[in-house]
């Protein structure tokens, strides 16, 4: 994945703000526990939910029900919305990456991804790879990558607002 440029807003920080270094927000993804992603309804309308992902090879990745709303949003419209972050006003970051969720059915990638989710998550979310996607014992679950398009950080000590631009292709 290529670096992406990363641009301090200097309206949305205090004088003494700096951009936050990418390889800050990478590990701040990956470490991450909770995530909510942002869909769109195919009336338009919003849905959020909160969910679990594994950040691995320049990518959130999330898996959901192929019945679940979200997979219905993302099969008419693939652009999503990924949210982590602190929930406190004061100090950590919080962190928003927007891309298009496309769906992961290589069986190598699938198992690579379910030994990253067991290894992150704990022996409670173990997957077995099954018809291009997760079988955690409740029904197939469809896994898709997230590489992000723009994504943002915002830092809370100081306060700052940094946008990362990832170069196209």
């Amino acid at each position: 994945m290529t670096e992406p440029v990363a641009e301090l807003d200097a309206r949305y920080g205090e004088p003494d703000a700096r951009p936050i270094p990418w390889a800050e927000v990478r590990a701040a993804l990956g470490a991450a526990e909770l995530f909510w992603v942002s869909t769109v309804r195919p009336d338009g309308r919003p849905h959020v939910t909160p969910l679990l992902a594994v950040w691995r090879d320049g990518a959130l990745h999330f898996c959901t029900g192929a019945d679940e709303r979200k997979a219905r949003n993302v099969a008419s419209n693939p652009e999503v919305v990924l949210t982590t972050g602190t929930n406190a006003r004061h100090g950590g970051t919080d962190l928003v990456v927007e891309g298009r969720a496309e769906r992961v059915t290589d069986s190598g990638t699938l198992k690579a991804l379910a030994g990253a989710w067991e290894d992150k998550y704990g022996a409670d979310w173990h997957f077995d790879v099954l018809d291009g996607g997760f079988d955690g014992g409740n029904g197939l679950a469809l896994v898709f990558r997230v590489e992000p398009t723009t994504a943002f950080g915002f830092g809370k000590g100081p306060y700052s607002q940094t946008r990362y631009r990832f170069p196209a292709g």
